[in-house]
């Protein structure tokens, strides 16, 4: 059965975290799902556990300078890609270009870092577009972290992409073409998404639409990672 790449920006991490949570509830394996939040200020520290790599210890408190700088990327990885007690479990710490510190957990974080290989290679905006999303909607879904926002991407089948995008948008996913659209008035230039002239001319509605009519979560054809 074909996959969607679905995608959700919050506002407040809580909410995402409130989300993430529902959908493993619901049976989504974590495995399916990744998170991505700004971690500006430290803000994530408490959430952080200690990580051990090839007897070097990164521990909650210097983790934030190492990230800051690209360094300690490889070393916060494994906890990033782990957590088999849920998502949320492995959080770790990264540098992205373009987008600054960040805490995140799933899928689309080996496609960020080129499977691990060093410092974060095609950013944010990169690693989506790798997962289906229009250069337009990655470039606005990596803006928003980059601005203090929180991303949840989620692999799904088309059996479970209705129930997955109900619960994203039912804990406070924000319209991005509207936030876009007033990052553009203060100045921000990016590309913009693809005009879509018929919505029923692709399947999801994916370049530039929202699927199912919906404004505040959006479904993707999902490419192979």
């Amino acid at each position: 059965m074909a996959q969607q790449t679905i995608t959700a920006l919050y506002d407040d991490y809580e909410a995402a975290s409130t989300a993430v949570t529902k959908l493993e509830a619901a049976g989504i394996p974590h495995s399916d799902i990744s998170i991505v939040s700004n971690n500006e200020g430290d803000r994530h520290a408490g959430r952080l556990r200690t990580t051990t790599d090839h007897d070097d210890t990164t521990t909650r408190h210097d983790a934030p300078e190492k990230a800051s700088t690209g360094a300690g990327t490889g070393a916060t990885l494994g906890t990033v890609l782990g957590g088999a007690a849920g998502l949320l479990t492995g959080l770790g710490l990264l540098a992205i270009p373009g987008v600054g510190p960040v805490v995140a957990a799933g899928w689309l974080v080996a496609t960020v870092t080129g499977a691990g290989i060093g410092a974060a290679a095609g950013g944010l905006a990169g690693g989506l577009t790798g997962a289906g999303l229009s250069e337009g909607d990655a470039q606005t879904y990596s803006e928003g972290v980059r601005r203090g926002g929180t991303l949840v991407t989620v692999r799904a089948d088309q059996g479970h992409a209705a129930r997955v995008m109900d619960i994203l948008e039912e804990h406070g996913s924000i319209d991005i073409d509207e936030r876009a659209q007033n990052w553009r008035a203060e100045g921000w230039t990016a590309p913009q998404a693809a005009a879509v002239t018929s919505p029923d001319a692709i399947p999801g509605n994916a370049l530039g639409g929202t699927g199912e009519g919906r404004t505040r979560v959006r479904s993707y054809p999902n490419t192979p990672i």
